[in-house]
């Protein structure tokens, strides 16, 4: 487990918040009282928060920040990773000493969340982090590794597939490319030219985005693609289409496009972040950390976050 940057004040905590919505310049860390586990919740230390493009996304304005419940004062992060130190009444599977991941809903960057033990989605859950996780990594887990899992359920790739992933260098990408891996599929990721060994270092054959693009894929592919999942807009959407891929095997993730299904990671199927945190425990998946900073640095870890050319993750230390 990584070092802490600062123990949390008694009785108080560290918690990043916002008292207007905005951009990275309305974030501020704040100290305010540690919440307390109700019966059948759990208290997490939190060591490391992972971040997303859907934190600033539904911060950045009131009306995004309705569409998630969210009101002033708000908290920030979902993803997070620590060790319990509080369970309440009713709760059973977890004790304080317990390493564990998950999500909870614009409040993860800070000293301590509360869930609860029987949570189910990205806004309010938890699991055991295995052993050979460490806790940066399982801070990165949840929201991509539930979006990347829909997205490829909806699709459904296998030994018989190439698939094309566009944006597949971001966050979300990390996990689509390398799931649609395990499944036996080829994998062609769009990026920029910058993030071609990245995209290799994943399992993907690297081809730029941009104007063009279908001649590349032809070039790389010449007997097609199969499957085609877009992470960032819907150029990959045209492309595939262009390639004579049928809607149904077309995803979004960012984008609603007529005809196309649009993957939301809070409906992932039940157990996959277990077995995802699997697979990384194993070897299987690794998970790059582009960079981290401590929470008092939250200001530029969201300002890198939201300029989408992270090549990997974001990290927050607590």
């Amino acid at each position: 487990m990584q070092a802490q940057s600062k123990q949390p004040p008694t009785g108080g905590m560290r918690a990043v918040q916002l008292h207007s919505f905005g951009g990275p310049e309305v974030l501020n860390v704040c100290e305010i009282p540690a919440p307390e586990a109700g019966p059948g919740q759990i208290r997490v230390r939190v060591t490391a928060a992972g971040l997303n493009p859907m934190d600033w996304i539904m911060t950045a304005d009131a009306d995004a920040a309705a569409r998630f419940g969210l009101t002033l004062p708000a908290g920030f992060g979902t993803d997070y990773a620590g060790v319990v130190d509080q369970v309440g009444d009713g709760v059973t599977g977890f004790a304080p000493g317990d390493r564990v991941f998950g999500g909870a809903l614009s409040r993860a960057v800070a000293d301590f969340v509360v869930v609860d033990s029987a949570g189910g989605t990205a806004a309010n859950e938890v699991h055991h982090t295995p052993d050979g996780v460490d806790d940066r990594t399982a801070a990165t887990l949840t929201i991509a590794g539930r979006t990347a899992s829909a997205a490829l359920a909806a699709v459904n790739p296998g030994p018989d597939d190439t698939l094309l992933v566009g944006g597949a260098s971001g966050g979300v990408g990390v996990f689509a490319v390398q799931l649609a891996r395990v499944s036996g599929a080829r994998v062609i990721g769009t990026g920029s030219a910058a993030s071609a060994d990245h995209l290799r270092a994943l399992g993907a054959e690297p081809v730029v985005y941009g104007h063009g693009l279908a001649d590349r894929v032809r070039a790389l592919a010449p007997n097609g693609i199969t499957a085609a999942i877009d992470l960032h807009g819907m150029e990959t959407v045209h492309v595939a289409r262009e390639l004579g891929v049928p809607d149904s095997r077309i995803c979004t993730i960012a984008a609603q496009v007529d005809g196309v299904a649009a993957a939301n990671g809070a409906n992932a199927a039940p157990g996959v972040l277990e077995e995802i945190a699997c697979l990384v425990a194993a070897g299987h998946l690794r998970v790059p950390v582009a960079a981290r900073f401590p929470i008092e640095q939250i200001r530029s870890a969201a300002a890198l976050q939201a300029g989408r050319h992270v090549q990997g993750k974001v990290v927050i230390d607590l």
